[in-house]
């Protein structure tokens, strides 16, 4: 079904200005409708979500409906770090992926939080509820639910200022030249490959500090913390300075006995919403990530 509107005002995003229109779609919902050519302005196809309006263009919105998916409660094991009535901070193990999509539409973190846990904030609508932000499927570690909508919005707030911490710890191939430092590029999803995120000339800014932690024969154990918080930020930065992530499949190289890539969310602090106070938690290496870095131990001490 069409549906027809006009701009009123200059500047806005297509992909904001679609949003205010159909509050029920998702914006990556939106995007994909753009994307496909599905949208048209003065009747002509925009395939860019940010393409910016001006008043009194006639947009025209062939408005398909998202393909529901199933958001049903399952008994999926998972690790509850800490739990109030505000919030929980879970331990999401390696392979299990956050939320569902087009692709998993069951088996995530959400299916089991509405299983495990009872009060999930509904900001994000039925298919993410309580997910302030995420880990991709194979990086283990951290993450904060919000359990009501007070709690998300500061949260949400805290990671976008940039005051909530996030602390990675990663194997990555080979030997940095530099024991510390900082990596600040543009990143954008890569033209050819739909799947990946890559460096370009412009884009999203991503800002990651990194040092490193100990050097083995031909890996390094390295800390990182996030100043943003894109796609693949790490994975895609590791990349960049020609060490990527060991096992990461995407951006590196498979790694037998590895599932995916040595990366592993081990810290995170922020404020809580309600009491204000700073709060960290820690998370111990995964056992399989434990177990390489005692083969690197092995090899280094003979």
């Amino acid at each position: 079904m069409t549906q027809n509107f006009v701009s009123t005002e200059k500047g806005e995003r297509l992909d904001i200005f679609l949003m205010s229109k159909f509050p029920n779609f998702t914006r990556s919902h939106i995007k994909s409708l753009i994307e496909s050519g599905l949208v048209q302005i003065d009747d002509k196809s925009v395939k860019k979500a940010g393409f910016l309006l001006k008043v009194g263009q006639k947009i025209s919105v062939e408005a398909k409906e998202p393909e529901k998916i199933s958001t049903e409660a399952e008994n999926i094991p998972i690790e509850i770090v800490y739990q109030d009535e505000d919030l929980a901070v879970v331990n999401k193990p390696q392979g299990l992926v956050v939320h569902p999509c087009s692709s998993t539409r069951s088996g995530t973190l959400v299916n089991a939080l509405l299983f495990h846990i009872k009060d999930l904030s509904g900001i994000n609508g039925v298919l993410r509820p309580g997910i302030v932000h995420r880990l991709d499927k194979d990086t283990s570690g951290l993450l904060v639910i919000a359990k009501n909508d007070f709690a998300h919005q500061s949260l949400a707030k805290q990671i976008k200022e940039k005051s909530a911490k996030r602390d990675y710890l990663a194997v990555l191939e080979g030997n940095l030249p530099e024991s510390e430092g900082t990596i600040e590029t543009f990143l954008k999803r890569d033209p050819k490959e739909r799947k990946k995120i890559s460096v370009q000339d412009s884009g999203r800014l991503a800002i990651t500090h990194f040092k490193v932690v100990e050097r083995f024969e031909k890996c390094c154990l390295v800390l990182f913390s996030l100043e943003t918080g894109r796609t693949h930020q790490i994975r895609v930065h590791a990349k960049y300075i020609h060490h990527p992530v060991v096992g990461d499949k995407l951006y590196g190289h498979e790694v037998k006995g590895l599932d995916g890539q040595l990366l592993h969310a081990f810290r995170l602090t922020f404020t809580h919403p309600k009491t204000n106070k700073t709060m960290t938690f820690e998370a111990k290496l995964p056992e399989y990530f434990e177990n390489y870095l005692k083969k690197q131990h092995k090899l280094k001490e003979n």
